[in-house]
């Protein structure tokens, strides 16, 4: 048995189709959290398995219904968790300062799971929010009229297509206003320029075995995961997207894929595209600082949008 693919510090897998994942520091939930928000982990679908956790701000400020943002996390379709403990300060944080309900969805992984399955375990989870919200005591609150998609690398990439599969399905149950997109993970088989310059050379070669290990076999960059370009949708699909604010960071080499992503939308016809740049940050650097200044900013920003729609 051989290693033939590795994330290192994340992911290993082997000739014999075996995969080890290293998660980083995770934390559990909590009802009793001290830091403003309580948390709540809970099972979407049992037979899969996807489950999620949900944050919700301990002392609202409004006694209005609040908000809900459905977010997915990143990791190339191959790792990542919402205990892990980056996403879980970044998100319920966020669900103080801006004041919504959170579910922060655990999707199946590639390379065990490849896609479109990231994409129908996400679409799932709107369906079972909608089963749930009456008898969930934490999403009591939620206002049904205001529901947001959000997601970082993949998870961004994900927010872009469940929020397709909801546009198409007329009996999804949630009305999606808007989405957010951090630092969204697409690609394609023609190289940005930033993809080619010789910095990029480690993180495109990391890249490019995310994606050998997530699209279905025999498919190549191409693929309509992967291309939003050769996603074939219909002028009354565009015609219906909500509103859309696009996250980039300007040391990102994929900052050139979420620029072509919103340039893409306005193309299409959708009218509310927003592109905001961080300019000094990596890839996911919420993440990885959940407390930083820029991390602040980027909740300030997000919590504007919501405010809008």
């Amino acid at each position: 048995m051989s290693l033939i693919a590795e994330a290192p510090n994340f992911l290993k897998l082997y000739s014999d189709g075996s995969v080890k994942r290293f998660d980083p520091e995770i934390v559990p939930a909590s009802l009793e959290s001290t830091k403003g928000y309580k948390s709540k982990d809970v099972i979407i679908d049992s037979s899969k398995p996807i489950t999620g956790r949900i944050f919700l701000p301990d002392y609202p400020t409004s006694s209005k219904k609040l908000p809900l943002l459905v977010y997915f996390h990143g990791g190339g379709f191959c790792i990542g968790s919402t205990t892990w403990l980056g996403y879980h300060n970044f998100l319920g944080d966020f669900s103080v300062t801006s004041q919504s309900i959170i579910l922060s969805v655990d999707y199946r992984l590639a390379p065990e799971h490849r896609l479109p399955i990231a994409y129908e375990d996400c679409y799932t989870s709107l369906e079972w929010l909608g089963d749930q919200v009456s008898c969930e005591p934490l999403l009591q609150q939620i206002d049904l009229t205001r529901v947001f998609l959000s997601g970082d690398s993949a998870g961004g990439n994900i927010a872009h297509h469940v929020a397709v599969k909801a546009i198409q399905n007329n009996e999804c149950p949630l009305k999606i206003k808007g989405l957010m997109l951090i630092h969204p993970y697409f690609g394609s088989e023609k190289r940005t320029k930033n993809e080619m310059a010789d910095e990029s050379i480690k993180d495109v070669a990391m890249n490019d075995m995310f994606w050998r290990l997530s699209i279905p076999e025999g498919l190549n960059r191409d693929y309509f995961g992967c291309n939003f370009e050769k996603t074939d949708l219909s002028t009354s699909v565009w015609s219906k997207f909500p509103a859309i604010g696009v996250y980039v960071a300007g040391k990102d080499f994929l900052k050139e894929r979420g620029v072509r992503y919103a340039e893409f939308l306005k193309k299409k016809g959708v009218k509310e595209v927003e592109l905001v740049e961080a300019k000094e940050e990596t890839h996911v650097f919420h993440v990885y600082y959940p407390e930083s200044c820029a991390t602040r900013l980027l909740q300030n920003q997000m919590s504007l949008f919501m405010e809008k729609y």
